[in-house]
């Protein structure tokens, strides 16, 4: 991206953040409902190791800074890049789109970006600071464990707000996208590492998940952090995360074009 393509892919970052500014009473709720959630998983993982002072090579300590760490970075990589476009598709925006001069997945994944600066300054980390008074919640294995989970943290942004893009062009062939989107949710949560560490499926499906971009979303960062993986490892994992970026970014740019002949004005 030239220094051209830049400012105005900067501007839609800050329309995004300004966005999350007005509506940012929501947000209020949303840190309510991330402490319940790691409330829950933190007396669930708590009986479960009663019977066993180590799950999958992890202590009690470490599953629920795995835990916190994962429903923290969830709070910034999270965004609604797919319910948005199929908003545009349904409402006839969608067209005006092929007119602008920027391109639309630039204009999408940059006002996505805005919102989760805006979530990161006002959200995520105020709930990692309460996160971390509440819950028996672990610092960083080393300074270079805090890098390069900061790092792999937005990368896990641009994967999964290509992830959304390539959903949400689903809408101009179907329209509706709603099934779709909450069985995204589930599938997400799950095979991104968020419920459950993804080293605790068993194998070999553990080898197909990991030959897949979704546990790139959430355990690579939590790994990371907690310095489970290191090393030439910790470069490959993060090698992999990019390269799955880049990949379904391009993939979104050509399943863009392809469907722009199919986008049609409804109700106007």
């Amino acid at each position: 991206m030239n220094a051209i393509a830049v400012r105005p892919a900067m501007s839609f970052a800050r329309i995004g953040f300004l966005n999350m500014l007005a509506y940012r009473a929501r947000y209020y709720v949303g840190v309510l409902t991330y402490l319940f959630n790691v409330a829950v998983y933190y007396f669930i993982w708590r009986a479960v190791f009663r019977h066993s002072p180590t799950v999958v090579g992890m202590t009690l300590p470490q599953m629920i800074t795995y835990v916190a760490v994962g429903w923290t970075i969830r709070s910034f990589y999270f965004n609604e890049i797919d319910r948005d476009i199929a908003g545009q598709v349904q409402e006839g925006r969608l067209a005006m789109n092929l007119i602008r001069p920027v391109n639309f997945q630039t204009v999408m994944v940059f006002d996505a970006a805005g919102q989760s600066a805006f979530r990161a300054a006002l959200f995520t980390l105020p709930i990692g600071i309460v996160i971390a008074l509440l819950f028996p919640v672990q610092p960083p294995a080393s300074i270079a464990a805090l890098l390069m989970f900061l790092v792999s943290a937005v990368v896990s942004f641009f994967l999964v707000a290509a992830l959304n893009f390539l959903v949400g062009l689903i809408a101009i062939r179907t329209k509706s996208i709603l099934g779709i989107l909450r069985a995204k949710y589930l599938v997400l949560e799950v095979l991104s590492g968020l419920i459950i560490p993804t080293t605790l499926f068993p194998q070999p499906f553990r080898s197909i998940l990991f030959a897949s971009p979704f546990p790139h979303i959430n355990y690579t960062p939590a790994a990371l952090y907690l310095g489970k993986v290191t090393g030439a490892e910790a470069g490959r994992l993060l090698f992999l995360q990019a390269a799955w970026t880049v990949l379904l970014l391009g993939l979104g740019q050509i399943v863009w074009r392809r469907s722009q002949h199919r986008i049609t004005i409804q109700g106007g």
